[in-house]
């Protein structure tokens, strides 16, 4: 069987002297593994098409479950030689949440949070910082790990000038119910934003601004959130925190 489709790449592996395996992010199949005949040669067709953080139109060959990249076409590429170090490790970063947490089938919103978010770092038009946020908190709700951000736990309270964030279950309680262990403190301005990450439409998804120091607090919640959701130590987040 064969079949096209649009995928970005995020992961890819060498194979022999020529060849590569690579591991895409698609539309319609969730996260699958294709060999790449010849890619590895620069005159190759599929050179561009297949490298790590390329978004490509890919024909592929399905025999027996075993895919075989036939044709592809770059429709975009991220990143390439030289590329900000700090951005590119966020990039792999984004990467490996895809390999973890992408749904086996539709991932359709799951490929656009992907691709709008390696935009806006390639077009440096955002906070790196606030990007990486958008995308852990963004990615977990889709991904079954979705908080419940509308009210206190317990009194239904909207807000409260300190509201307190469960990392284990999602909740937040409000400052007279707090109760428990492992609750974050987040204020208004957090408050708003992770609302907004979780709940707005997709092609407003981006469309706010946190100061600096905002943002930071808000990454470091969300990395936590997503760490303690999943269970997994992301490899990319160590080096991407050690880089910055």
């Amino acid at each position: 069987m064969r079949f096209t489709t649009e995928a970005l790449v995020i992961r890819e592996m060498d194979v022999g002297e020529s060849d590569r395996l690579v591991t895409m992010l698609t539309r319609e199949y969730g996260v699958i593994k294709a060999f790449a005949a010849g890619a590895k040669n620069i005159k190759s067709k599929k050179a561009a098409a297949t490298g790590l953080l390329s978004y490509s139109s890919m024909t592929i060959l399905d025999k027996n479950g075993t895919y075989r990249i036939y044709e592809a076409t770059p429709i975009r590429v991220f990143f390439g030689a030289g590329s900000d170090v700090v951005k590119l490790s966020l990039s792999q970063y984004f990467c490996e949440l895809a390999q973890v947490l992408a749904p086996p089938d539709n991932s359709e919103e799951f490929l656009r949070v992907i691709l709008n978010s390696l935009h806006f770092l390639t077009v440096g038009s955002k906070n790196p910082t606030l990007i990486k946020a958008i995308t852990e908190l963004r990615i977990a709700a889709i991904s079954g790990y979705m908080p419940d951000l509308v009210g206190c736990e317990n009194c239904g309270a909207f807000e409260s000038d300190i509201m307190h964030f469960s990392l284990t279950d999602g909740h937040i309680d409000c400052d007279k119910c707090v109760s428990g262990v492992g609750l974050l403190k987040i204020d208004r301005t957090l408050l708003t934003a992770m609302r907004h990450i979780v709940y707005s439409k997709l092609e407003a998804l981006y469309s706010f601004e946190i100061p600096p120091a905002a943002a930071e607090r808000l990454s470091e919640l969300t990395s936590k959130y997503i760490l303690t959701q999943t269970e997994h130590r992301f490899d990319t987040l160590d080096f991407y925190n050690a880089v910055k």
